[in-house]
């Protein structure tokens, strides 16, 4: 265990490194852009986003009900004065029949993500180094957090009107303008079922374990528009509720700042992505995945399932 720990200090700081060029160059940049800010902002529409969780474990009996968690999801929420900022991350299941908690993981991810939002450091054009100094400091525990996990990191810089996002792996996002998708995340995949994920095996296991660097991020930037519905997710709602359901439902709540009405269609879109997860009958995106794989398929893929709700207020 030692040794585990001695090399995942050492991973840690390699990554540290090749961030702090990026974060220096960046605070430099931020810097500079400060001078006559204060006359800017009292006459600038400052954009925030009016946002709602929601989601289900996918074994009530095992999990039970913690902040920040739905079974082995986690997600988080947090504002400055610069930026909103909403993520999920996804503990890859199998680690459980090692003995490890996979929830474990993606929930120090999510809270470390949490944490540094507030930090002076805190870039809100570079979502990928939330993640990549969240993985830094869980592999510098001395009690190692082993696991794995995917994640997805969206930040709205209120100043530029533009979101930024990183996701890594099978979670991702949609943003919906007049009934249309205008912006979705790619999920990443090694192969069928095989997420890109961040990673720390236990000693002996590490040629053996899928691991991808923060860097391996698939990294977008859009500006949004008042009214513009977000929606960010673990892969137990993408690999059950078609597109065309989601934006259905999307389509509706464009423009709606009331976040009890949000609330309601996040409850929606979590109880629909846990009901089809569980129809055996059904032909689900997971099913229509592993029949494009030559693995037949039918029915919905029982999982943990986090839908966070955004819509865009100037």
């Amino acid at each position: 265990m030692h040794s585990l720990h001695w090399t995942s200090r050492m991973i840690s700081r390699a990554l540290r490194s090749s961030f702090s060029t990026l974060l220096e160059s960046a605070t430099g940049a931020g810097a500079a852009s400060k001078v006559g800010e204060g006359a800017l902002k009292s006459a600038t529409p400052r954009p925030h986003f009016v946002s709602v969780v929601c989601g289900f474990a996918k074994d009530n009996l095992r999990h039970k009900y913690k902040p920040g968690k739905y079974g082995e999801d986690s997600w988080f929420k947090a504002s400055t004065e610069q930026a909103d900022v909403m993520g999920v991350a996804d503990g890859v299941g199998g680690w459980r029949s090692y003995g490890i908690d996979p929830g474990e993981f993606s929930s120090f991810l999510m809270r470390t993500c949490e944490r540094l939002v507030q930090c002076s450091h805190f870039n809100p054009q570079r979502p990928v180094n939330l993640l990549a100094y969240s993985y830094c400091e869980l592999m510098e525990q001395k009690k190692p957090i082993l696991g794995s996990s995917t994640a997805c990191v969206l930040i709205l810089n209120r100043e530029t009107k533009t979101v930024h996002t990183a996701n890594i792996g099978d979670s991702g996002f949609m943003v919906v303008r007049q009934g249309e998708v205008v912006h979705k995340s790619e999920e990443q995949q090694h192969y069928f079922n095989t997420p890109f994920q961040l990673s720390l095996p236990p000693p002996g296991h590490g040629p053996n374990v899928l691991s991808d660097s923060p860097e391996s991020a698939d990294t977008m930037s859009f500006p949004v528009e008042d009214g513009d519905v977000i929606l960010i997710a673990t892969d137990g709602v993408f690999d059950n509720v078609p597109e065309a359901l989601l934006l259905d439902v999307l389509r509706d709540v464009e423009g709606e700042r009331d976040s009890v009405k949000l609330q309601m269609t996040a409850n929606t879109l979590a109880l629909m992505a846990r009901t089809l997860s569980l129809n055996s009958e059904f032909l689900s995106p997971f099913a229509l995945s592993a029949r494009r794989n030559n693995i037949q398929a039918r029915g919905g893929k029982p999982d943990d399932i986090t839908v966070v709700l955004a819509t865009v207020a100037m």
